[in-house]
C-alpha cells in the first residue's frame, strides 16, 4: 500500500472516530457517569480514601476474591501423629518427621515399619 493510500485510510478512520466521539459527548448517560465519577473522586479526596477503599467498604467480598499477591494463603495446620512402638510400648506424638526418637526408630526398624505404627 502506498503512503498516500495509507494516509487517506488513516484519515478516514480518524474522521469516523471523531464522529463517534462527538456522538458520545452528546449522550446524557455518559454525562451522568462523568458527573458521578467527578463527585465520587472529590468525595474520596475529602476523606483521603482511594477507589479500592470505597470498593472494600461497599463490597467486602471483593478483597477475598482478589487477594494481593504478597499475601500467602493460610496453611492448614499439621495433624498430630501418634506413633506407638510395639517393641517397648513407647509412644511419640509429633507433627513432623524431625523427631529424635522417631528418627532412631526409622533407622533401626525402617521407615515403612515405623509408619505402620501410627495410631
Amino acid at each position: 500500500m502506498s503512503k498516500l493510500a495509507e494516509f487517506r485510510q488513516l484519515e478516514q478512520h480518524l474522521a469516523e472516530q471523531l464522529k463517534a466521539l462527538e456522538a458520545l459527548k452528546g449522550d446524557a448517560g455518559l454525562q451522568k457517569e462523568i458527573e458521578f465519577e467527578t463527585k465520587l473522586r472529590t468525595l474520596l479526596g475529602e476523606y483521603d480514601k482511594s477507589l479500592s477503599d470505597a470498593v472494600s467498604i461497599l463490597d467486602p467480598k471483593t478483597l477475598t476474591k482478589a487477594a494481593p499477591i504478597s499475601q500467602k494463603p493460610a496453611r492448614r495446620a499439621r495433624a498430630v501423629k501418634v506413633y506407638n512402638n510395639p517393641h517397648n510400648g513407647e509412644v511419640v506424638e509429633t507433627k513432623g518427621g524431625n523427631h529424635k526418637t522417631l528418627k532412631q526408630w526409622k533407622g533401626e526398624y525402617g521407615s515403612d515399619v515405623v509408619e505402620s505404627w501410627v495410631s
